[in-house]
């Protein structure tokens, strides 16, 4: 049976490679985080391991002997390769660690973004790349993780985590004072684009005429809508969870205190059945119901 030569101990291996390489034991120190002692005590450890003198001193300058410049050759490309190793490795990692998610402009300026710089907080290693769009999720077609739908969560092939109650209450500037029925009457409406029947789920569970002539103005997000309300352009129908700050801070108003809760027809988060979750995605999920509290 062949018999294989022992590894060298590695630790002194590796800082005999760092001294050799830059002819310094102090800066070998710095290089490996150790005190000079430290490495000086390695070097002997290999010097002694394999029996020759790797260093020398000549005027008070270090210098490898013949038989340290030989070896020093030898390990050098194969400590560089080793790192080449590592990095590539490590920046496979970290582009694992990216997360993909879509949601919609308002859900993610209003809930998402604010929160997610506690995600950023807890895990420093995962790196979240958000983009929006209206668009229904198309994991077949969009290079995502994840993403945020609104819909009764009941689509195929994915799976979903319901997120927040969609409450939907008309808001509106403090000055508009629109506190009567009759003053809805002669209001503009604010509407959205992406959610166009709002308005009429709500004057209709609320007992208001669906027929009645109102002014009415169009957004293609409710974010405008909501930005209209807040300038005093009319009355919006708003999600209550995204509004909760401006209502608490008196930016915009609840004229009436019925809301209508939309029930299962609210904002889940959804990743597809057929692709194994990463780590990260499952991290992202777990943290999103911690931060349903919030």
């Amino acid at each position: 049976m062949e018999r294989r030569t022992q590894l060298p101990p590695l630790n002194p291996t590796r800082a005999f490679e760092a001294t050799g390489r830059l002819l310094s034991i102090s800066k070998a120190a710095d290089e490996l985080a150790v005190t000079p002692a430290a490495v000086s005590r390695q070097v002997r450890t290999l010097e002694a391991y394999l029996g020759v003198d790797l260093f020398e001193r000549v005027k008070g300058r270090l210098e490898l002997t013949s038989a340290g410049a030989r070896y020093l050759a030898e390990l050098m490309p194969l400590f560089a390769a080793l790192r080449d190793a590592t990095g590539s490795l490590r920046s496979s990692e970290r582009r694992a660690r990216v997360l993909k998610i879509r949601s919609p402009a308002t859900f993610a300026v209003r809930w998402l973004i604010p929160r997610l710089a506690s995600f950023h907080r807890l895990h420093e290693n995962i790196d979240v790349q958000l983009t929006t769009s209206p668009a229904p999720l198309n994991f077949a077609r969009e290079d995502i993780d994840g993403g945020i739908q609104l819909g009764d969560g009941k689509w195929p092939g994915l799976r979903v985590q319901r997120l927040i109650a969609n409450e939907l209450v008309p808001v509106a500037a403090p000055a508009r004072q629109v506190k009567a029925r009759s003053q809805l009457q002669g209001e503009t409406l604010l509407h959205t684009l992406a959610r166009p029947e709002d308005w009429t789920l709500w004057l209709k569970a609320a007992g208001f005429p669906l027929n009645a002539r109102r002014r009415e103005m169009r957004y293609e997000t409710s974010l405008l809508a909501y930005q209209a309300a807040i300038e005093g352009h009319g009355v919006a129908m708003a999600q209550k969870a995204l509004v909760r700050g401006e209502l608490e801070s008196g930016l915009l108003v609840a004229p009436f205190s019925f809301e209508l809760d939309r029930g299962r027809h609210t904002y889940y988060f959804a990743w597809p059945t057929a692709r194994p979750q990463s780590d990260a995605l499952k991290i992202f999920r777990r943290w999103l119901l911690t931060s349903l509290d919030e």
